[in-house]
């Protein structure tokens, strides 16, 4: 709990560009429509070994951009773009109280459908044209946009970090009632180091930890899309019908030592072993 609420206050609290949703602008939404995409070349990065040289010594003749490319291509098959998107916009919603106006979400396949962004492995990288969302009643849109995501290291520590922010603005107008940027870092908390070379190994030591971040900025999406200043948007009575959302998405240089036997060549697209 403590490195929960330690791992909140540095990703949000310094969110200087953040607007606060007020109850009343959430009183007067009637069917919100949700959206998570990550921009074009937002990730997932390495850049772990051009930034850190203290790995210089254990990667030995390779380079650290060849280092930082295999390593890019591990964290690409840890998770893919799609889960993260979907993590962050499904964990939100299921957070969300069943009141109004989260009890009319539009249905997200008729979103994706609207879209031409079916429930695949990837994503639009571009903005979407929000107005083919306005003949499904849309009046609303809650969008949530990844800009950058991956792994770096700072004095041989490493970690997975995510960039990125929340917004909901009028379909008509495009007029914004509430944004979050978000900064989550591994290295800006006390998470334990994410070895490079063992993820390189164990992909999804580097899905874990990205996984931990996004569900992190859903809580606080969840928190601030619960203003307290409401009039409207009592619970909904239990036999009232009630419009579910989706369910959830599965989503080297080593220290010479002349006795010692060389080491062997690494296989293609493989970092050097984790140390014992």
């Amino acid at each position: 709990m403590a490195r929960c609420s330690i791992l909140f206050l540095l990703v949000f609290f310094s969110a200087c560009t953040s607007t606060r949703l007020s109850g009343s602008n959430l009183d007067r939404v009637a069917r919100p429509a949700f959206i998570s995409r990550i921009e074009d070349g937002a990730g997932p990065k390495s850049l772990v070994f051009r930034e850190d040289d203290t790995y210089s010594e254990k990667l030995k003749k390779l380079e650290p951009k060849e280092a930082d490319r295999r390593l890019q291509a591990k964290l690409a098959a840890a998770v893919t773009r799609f889960e993260i998107s979907e993590r962050l916009r499904v964990n939100t919603i299921h957070q969300l109280p069943r009141e109004r106006p989260w009890t009319s979400v539009l249905d997200p396949a008729r979103v994706a459908t609207a879209l031409e962004s079916f429930l695949v492995e990837e994503v639009p990288a571009n903005a979407p044209d929000y107005d083919l969302l306005a003949p499904l009643g849309a009046d609303a849109i809650v969008e949530f946009v990844v800009q950058d995501y991956g792994m770096h290291s700072e004095k041989g520590r490493a970690g997975a970090y995510i960039k990125g922010y929340g917004r909901m603005f009028w379909l008509d107008g495009r007029n914004e009632v509430w944004r979050r940027p978000f900064d989550a870092d591994q290295l800006q908390t006390d998470a334990e180091h994410l070895d490079p070379f063992k993820v390189g190994k164990n992909p999804e030591l580097f899905q874990r930890a990205i996984t931990s971040l996004v569900d992190a900025i859903s809580a606080q999406f969840t928190k601030d899309l619960t203003p307290k200043d409401r009039r409207g948007g009592a619970p909904l009575p239990e036999a009232a019908e009630q419009s579910a959302p989706d369910s959830t998405h599965r989503t080297g240089r080593e220290n010479q030592r002349p006795p010692a036997p060389p080491a062997p060549e690494l296989a293609p697209g493989e970092l050097p072993d984790p140390d014992p």
